[in-house]
Parts: structure tokens; C-alpha cells; sequence
């Protein structure tokens, strides 16, 4: 205890404890919850472990990761266990609210901060007049009904500051919330479609216009009582934008400058800009309005670049994964549920979220009802513009701290926020379900592609390591003018939720812009490698790139569905293995795998797995040159027969020698057993039962003998193309044959042999570690093998019901017209040995 004096002679008493922060341990008798470090540490993990189980609780209705955080703050609050008074002192005491807020608030500072370095305001003078029709118009009216049932709330409420109320209540209830709304599209798979971009456009104007509001209500709710006062504050945010844009944007332009090309910036300039940015949040706060805007005015100057990308990469998983969360379970922790009284409160709050969620569909509908967009869309729109979020929370939290809000009206709002989240993807799941117009082509394979006709194929790629062995793939497929290849590059990358990143969908790419973010800087890494193929292929490439963005879960329906728009023979997505230094193969993300299993399983297309170890060769070659050794392994069935097709179309190239080496049964093989057939080709996929037989193997025989007849036949005279027939017995013969050649040659490509059982490939896949790849893509890809050969492993999908011979080509695609409403296609192994399009619509 230390006594003070001030200028007027009073004693000021202040106690302090310094031994109050760390704990000296059980064992000397000190309880950890006394002191401040170990119960932040306590409470931390406890918010997030909470909000986590939530997030997978809640993730099959598609609930955005927000609700989670704010439904974990009131279940941890006096709304539901903050009501047992032994829990409420142990682990969240009053003492400890201090500590906890300034720490939550801290984290929201950085994330504001980001939230300003990502933001691209060019974005918004490429938006169009329809896109600031329904921002402004779904602002107007809840915000005018938000006014108007104020004076309801303030007489129940009794809040003395009727203006400032009427303004906060207003604009809780006219803000979108941008990151929220991405999330939401892209789980309803609904990001990349024009009713999406609208969307996003709005609301992309709307964030910016609830910042000009937010301040405005900040500053009233500090300084409503002194209106020289609030004029004041309006002049000191001015200058302070003034000097960031004239002073701090040009200092970090010279240091940007100061920076070689390629290398990192400087760490001492890195913790200037981090202390920067708690500077501007003190600014800010001192003359009148709240932190976050000094961090997000801060960010907002700091040019697009390597400088923003390093920033990024430092703050963002530790930001927004742990200190963000913390900022959302306090505004739960605030909310005392119990404190709406009353049958007429709980019917006004009804009312508000009724009128309130009207308001913002009927102004959008309007305005999208004037510029002709169908009446489903338009209210489609207006349900998507009601989701809430970060502003919505900074807006309510400073309310309260401000007794703007008692804790009635403060809870009133936090529900009505929940409720009007919660209920978007619902809604609009049941109103929207457009009629996708499905046109059935007949070229869903490479065997069923005329070879004098345009070839597309869809590139699937992670990342930039895929690019180059894709690329030399592509160019090996003889792209020619009388045989142009279209591809379709979908650079996958996963949706976390982060807003920045849904922004390079939108974006229209510019070769001098620099990368908003990491996403966009990979993305356009990808793209460029892509377009300069395409200049070089002497007019015989199409390349049309596109990002898809979805959970790694989903992620395969957006592959398909995009494979169904463009009509495509052939996806090819890379393995989830990767080649590492001393050779061997290594897993990067198992998500892959599993996306590479659902397209196996759900593709309306043919599908190939490249395993990368690397495929020689960068640039086309004379004629006389031999770039490529490519051999096709041939046992029997339909995707061996798509795999022969594939390479067929690369015998043409003059830098390319293909070997086909067919391998037959000997007379020592032997036949497998019946136990053994049921058992491999019994199998229930989707609800589908197939079952060999033994006319199908005869009529699967006849077709293989009729493509390699025709095969051998047209390329009789072609001296690169080697056919060899290799007669073995059993599994491991077979592996002896492949081991001869395997040093020869730097690309296999192999069919996946679904449901065949074959004694050629027997004990193979006894020891399967990839058995999606078939007994001899699994093989192939092992680390046994040659570590130079790269592979492809190729599925047909071939449809069920067709009489005509599978070796013909159609011109054109059918012009039926049918109703596709967002279910998956299912490629289906049926008993004549083809395949079945099963079509699951969706819960």
C-alpha cells in the first residue's frame, strides 16, 4: 500500500499486488485462479474449445463460424453457466474482465487492421449501378424501422440518450457483414455465380458505408452532450486520415522501394508498422472515437504488395484463430438473456426481427425487381443481405460500454443478430433452387472424343508445384489446330472464411496489379504460367483459368458441377502424395486425398490422377527430337481402354514414343475364385449393388480385342508407337514385366481397373496403400518404383443405357433441357460393364 499526494493535499491510497500475475505454484499452497496470468490462460482455452465444439456441432446446418464464437460467449455467460455462482467466480470473475476485454479488444485492433490492409477499395469504382442500388436500398429501410421501434425498446429499456439509441439501433440493423456473407455463399456453392457477385458487391459498399456510420455513432455516443465537442472529433478523425494518406502511405512507399525485388522486408520496419498500428488505435481513442478505426484507416493506406503479404502471413492464423474469437465470447459473456422481461419485450423483439429482416428483403427486391433480376433472386438477395457480424458486434459492444445499451437492449440485439444470421442458409435453401439448365454431352470421355475435334479437359491444381509437370502433360496431348485442346485450369483452394481471399474470384486480373493477398499472388503464379503456355502452343491452346474456393470438404462438388458446365472428357487432379529429396513419396494435405476419392466416385466425366515425379521437357520440340517415353500398361476393361485412348492422342506429337504393352493371361494363370469375384465385385456404391458376370467379361473381352485392333490398325505405320503383348501368369510376373521397362520410359499411364478381378493383378492388392488408384496405379505410385516415372491413372465414365457402339463419336451434344437443382453425379460400374449417371439431389 503506498500513499500518494496530489496537488490538493488528498491521499490517494492504491493498492497493488505485484506477486498477482504469476503463481508461485500448487505445491506452495497457491491457488492458480488468483492470479491473473494462469485464469486468462483458463478462460482462453476454455472460449476456444467451446467455440470450436460448437463450430463442428453447428457445421452441417452450414452455420458461419460467428454464431459459434457468440452462442459460446452466452452459453459460457449468465444467460447459462455464468447463472451457477461457483462457476461464475471461479472462472470468470469481475476481477478478471478487465484483462480479458483489454486482450480481446487488442486482437480486434490487429484484425481491423488486416481487415484495412486487404481491403481493395478499387473493387468498389468497378462495381456497378446495380450493385449500389441494393447496398443503399437495403440499408434505408431496416434502418428506418430500426428508428421507428426505438422509441418502442428506449420506453422499455428506460435509456436516457434517445437520439444516440435511435442511431445504434439503426445501424445494427442495416449493416451486412461482408465475411459472413462470403462464408455463407460458399457453403450454399453460390460464390462464383452472378447472384453471388451482387452479393458480394453490396455488400463490399455496404462495409464501407457501416464504417462511416460506425464512427459517426461513436462519436455521438462519447460526446452527445458537447456538440463543439463532436465537431471536434469529426475535424481530429479528418486529419488524422489526412496524414496517414499524405504522410504515412508515402514513408511506407519509400520503404517498399527501399526493398529489393524478391527479398523480404525489413524486421525493423515489420515492427514499426505492428507498433504503428497501436499508435494510430491510441490517436483514435484519445480524440473521441473508437481504436479500431486508427487500425483500420492504418491498414487501409499500406499499399497492396510483398510488404502487405509478410504482414499477413505474421498476423492473420494467430489474429483471427485465437485472439478474434475472444472479442465475439465476451459480447456472449455481456448478453444476460434472462434480463428480457416480459411477454411484450419477447413480442417486440419478434417484431424487430420479422420487420427488421422484411426491411432489408423488401429494399433489395425492389431495386432487383427494377433492374429485372427474377422475383426467386431478387429475395434470395435480400435474405443473403441480412447476415450480421464483426461491425454489427463493435456497434452493440460500444453501445454497452457506452450505457447507450442497458443490458436488456444489448441482449435484444445479440439475438436478433444470431436469429438473422442463423436463419439465411435455411431460408435460402428452401426459396432458391435454381433450374440449372443440365445439357447432356456425349463426349464425357477421352475414347468417345473426336480426334480431329476440340479436346477439353479441366486441370485441377493446389498449388504452383503442380504447374509444371500439368503443363508438359498438356503439351505431350498435341494440342494442334485441327485439334485444339480448351482447358480448364481450376486453381482449388480452401475457404477459411477470411474475406480477403473470396476477393480474387471477383477481381479481374491485371498483370501490373499487385496481389491482394497470398491466394492471389499463388493464383496469379499459376495463371501466367498457364497463359504463356498458351502463346507458345502456336494457336492449339485455349487456356480459361478460374479459382474455386470451397471447404476441402465440398470442394469435389464444385469440380464436378464446373466439369458439367464446360462439358469436359477429362478431369485430371493431382495426387495427394508429392516427391521428396532422397525420392521417396510423402503426403502434403490429407484433405486431397479425400477430394480425389469424391471425384473418383461423383465425376460426370472421365478422371485422371497425376502422380508428379517430375516429366522432362518445357518447350515444343522439332519433330526429329524425342522428349517423352510414355508407355500405356493394357490388362483389360474400360478404363484401360481410356488410358490407350489418352495416349493415342499423344502418339501424334513428334517429340513423343509411345510403347502399349498388353499383357495376357498365360496357361499356368489361374482363374479367380467365385469367393474372390463376389468379394471384389459385389460392391454397394450409393445404394447401387453390380455384379460380374460372366457375359459381361465376354463382351468387356470383345471390346478390348476391337480397340486394340483398331489401335494397332491406325498407327501401323507410325515407327514411335511400340505394341508388345506380354503373356504372364500371376501378380508377380506381372510386376517383373513392368520392373523391365520402367527405367525406359518418364510417363505411365495406367487405367484404374475398377471392379475388375483379374489373376494378372492377383496379391497386389493385398498391400494397398492408395486403393483408389487401382492394383497398378498403386504399384506404380509406391515408392518401390522408379522414382523418375511419373503417373497418370485414368477412370471412363461411360454411360448406361447406350445401345450404339462405345467406339463411335458424336458430333454434337443432345439439346435436352434438364432441371439440375445442386445435386452430385455419381459415376456408377453397372452389370454390362458400363456405368450408370446417378443423379443425388441434395438435402
Amino acid at each position: 500500500m503506498v500513499k500518494e499526494a496530489d496537488n490538493h493535499s488528498h491521499l490517494n491510497l492504491l493498492c497493488y499486488a505485484p506477486t498477482m500475475i504469476t503463481t508461485h505454484g500448487i505445491w506452495q499452497g497457491d491457488n492458480p485462479l488468483d492470479y491473473s496470468l494462469p485464469l486468462f490462460i483458463l478462460q482462453l482455452t476454455i472460449i476456444v474449445v467451446t467455440t470450436r465444439i460448437l463450430v463442428f456441432i453447428l457445421k452441417p446446418l452450414r452455420q458461419p463460424r460467428v454464431i459459434s464464437e457468440i452462442l459460446g460467449g452466452i452459453i459460457l455467460g449468465p444467460s447459462l453457466l455464468g447463472r451457477n455462482k461457483t462457476f461464475a467466480f471461479m472462472v470468470f470473475p469481475l476481477r478478471s474482465v478487465l484483462i480479458l476485454e483489454t486482450i480481446a479488444n487488442l486482437g480486434l485492433l490487429y484484425f481491423l487492421f488486416l481487415v484495412g490492409l486487404e481491403m481493395d477499395l478499387t473493387v468498389i469504382r468497378r462495381t456497378g449501378k446495380q450493385a449500389l442500388a441494393i447496398a443503399i436500398s437495403g440499408m434505408v429501410l431496416p434502418f428506418l424501422i430500426g428508428v421507428s421501434f426505438s422509441f418502442r425498446i428506449t420506453k422499455e429499456t428506460q435509456v436516457i440518450r434517445q437520439g444516440t439509441f435511435v442511431l445504434f439501433l439503426g445501424v445494427s440493423l442495416c449493416i451486412t457483414a461482408f465475411p459472413v456473407l462470403a462464408r455463407i455463399l460458399a457453403e450454399l456453392k453460390l460464390l462464383n455465380t452472378d447472384l453471388g457477385k451482387i452479393a458480394m458487391s453490396s455488400a463490399l459498399i455496404n462495409d464501407v458505408c457501416a464504417w462511416v456510420l460506425l464512427a459517426f455513432a461513436i462519436t455521438l455516443a462519447e460526446n452527445d452532450t458537447i456538440p463543439l465537442a463532436t465537431l471536434w472529433v469529426f475535424l481530429s478523425c479528418a486529419a488524422f486520415v489526412c496524414f496517414c494518406i499524405f504522410v504515412v502511405r508515402p514513408l511506407i512507399e519509400m520503404v517498399i522501394q527501399q526493398t529489393p525485388e524478391g527479398e523480404t522486408v525489413n524486421e525493423i520496419y515489420i515492427c514499426l508498422i505492428l507498433s504503428g498500428v497501436t499508435i494510430s488505435g491510441f490517436v483514435t481513442d484519445a480524440i473521441g472515437t473508437h481504436a479500431v478505426f486508427g487500425a483500420f484507416v492504418f491498414g487501409l493506406v499500406i499499399p497492396n504488395g510483398p510488404l502487405s503479404l509478410s504482414l499477413i502471413e505474421k498476423l492473420e492464423d494467430f489474429v483471427s484463430g485465437l485472439l478474434l474469437p475472444l472479442f465475439f465470447a465476451t459480447s456472449g459473456l455481456k448478453t444476460e438473456i434472462t434480463a428480457i422481461k416480459g411477454v411484450g419485450t419477447w413480442s417486440i423483439l419478434a417484431v424487430v426481427i420479422i420487420l427488421s429482416c422484411a426491411g432489408k428483403v423488401a429494399g433489395t427486391l425492389l431495386v432487383a425487381l427494377y433492374y429485372k433480376m427474377p422475383f426467386k433472386e431478387g429475395l434470395t438477395l435480400g435474405l443473403l443481405m441480412n447476415a450480421k457480424g464483426l461491425i454489427e458486434m463493435i456497434v452493440l459492444n460500444v453501445g454497452k460500454d457506452q450505457q447507450v445499451l442497458d443490458s436488456e437492449a444489448f441482449a435484444i440485439m445479440i439475438v436478433v443478430a444470431l436469429i438473422m444470421t442463423a436463419i439465411i442458409s435455411p431460408l435460402v435453401t428452401v426459396v432458391y433452387k435454381p433450374a440449372k439448365k443440365f445439357i447432356p454431352y456425349k463426349r464425357r470421355s477421352v475414347q468417345r472424343t473426336k480426334p480431329n475435334s476440340e479436346f477439353r479437359i479441366s486441370v485441377c491444381v493446389h498449388t504452383p508445384r503442380n504447374v509444371p509437370t500439368i503443363i508438359n502433360l498438356l503439351e505431350a496431348t498435341n494440342p494442334t489446330k485441327r485439334s485444339p485442346i480448351c482447358v480448364y485450369v481450376c486453381h482449388l483452394v480452401e475457404l477459411t472464411g477470411r474475406a480477403s481471399a473470396m476477393l480474387i474470384v471477383h477481381n479481374n486480373r491485371n498483370a501490373n496489379r499487385q496481389p491482394l493477398n497470398c491466394t492471389q499472388a499463388q493464383s496469379d503464379h499459376i495463371i501466367n504460367a498457364f497463359e504463356n503456355f498458351e502463346q507458345h502452343a502456336d494457336g492449339g491452346v485455349s487456356v480459361q483459368p478460374h479459382t474455386v474456393m470451397s471447404p476441402y470438404s465440398t470442394m469435389h462438388e464444385d469440380i464436378c458441377s464446373f466439369a458439367e458446365d464446360k462439358r469436359v472428357a477429362i478431369v485430371i487432379i493431382p495426387f495427394h502424395k508429392q516427391q521428396t529429396v532422397d525420392g521417396g513419396m510423402e503426403s502434403t494435405n490429407p484433405a486431397y486425398r479425400a477430394i480425389n476419392q469424391n471425384v473418383l466416385a461423383n465425376a460426370p466425366c472421365s478422371v485422371g490422377i497425376l502422380v508428379d515425379r517430375g516429366l522432362s521437357g518445357s518447350t515444343r520440340l522439332a519433330a526429329s527430337e524425342v522428349s517423352h517415353h510414355v508407355a500405356v500398361l493394357f490388362f483389360s476393361g474400360p478404363d484401360d481402354r481410356e488410358a490407350l485412348a489418352y495416349a493415342w492422342r499423344m502418339s501424334d506429337h513428334p517429340g513423343i514414343s509411345l510403347t502399349v504393352m498388353r499383357f495376357l493371361p498365360g496357361d499356368s494363370a489361374v482363374e479367380p475364385s467365385e469367393s474372390d469375384s463376389m468379394r471384389n465385385n459385389n460392391t454397394k456404391k450409393s445404394g447401387v449393388l453390380t455384379v460380374v458376370t460372366d457375359t459381361d467379361k465376354d463382351r468387356e473381352k470383345q471390346l478390348d480385342e476391337d480397340y486394340i485392333n483398331q489401335f494397332r490398325a491406325k498407327t501401323a505405320d507410325n515407327e514411335t508407337v511400340a505394341y508388345t503383348e506380354v503373356v504372364v501368369n500371376n501378380g508377380e510376373e506381372t510386376v517383373a514385366a513392368i520392373r523391365s521397362i520402367d527405367s525406359m520410359h518418364d510417363l505411365f499411364i495406367v487405367g484404374r481397373g475398377q471392379g475388375n478381378i483379374s489373376q494378372l493383378t492377383a496379391g497386389l492388392t493385398d498391400w494397398s496403400e492408395c486403393p483408389e488408384l487401382g492394383a497398378i496405379g498403386d504399384l506404380l505410385a509406391s515408392t518401390d518404383f522408379a522414382s523418375t516415372v511419373s503417373v497418370l491413372v485414368v477412370q471412363q465414365y461411360v454411360e448406361i443405357g447406350n445401345d450404339a457402339d462405345p467406339l463411335s463419336t458424336p458430333d454434337t451434344p443432345t439439346n435436352q433441357n434438364v432441371p439440375f437443382d445442386g445435386g452430385s453425379f455419381a459415376n456408377r460400374r453397372t452389370p454390362t460393364g458400363s456405368a450408370s449417371l446417378a443423379y443425388h439431389p441434395q438435402p
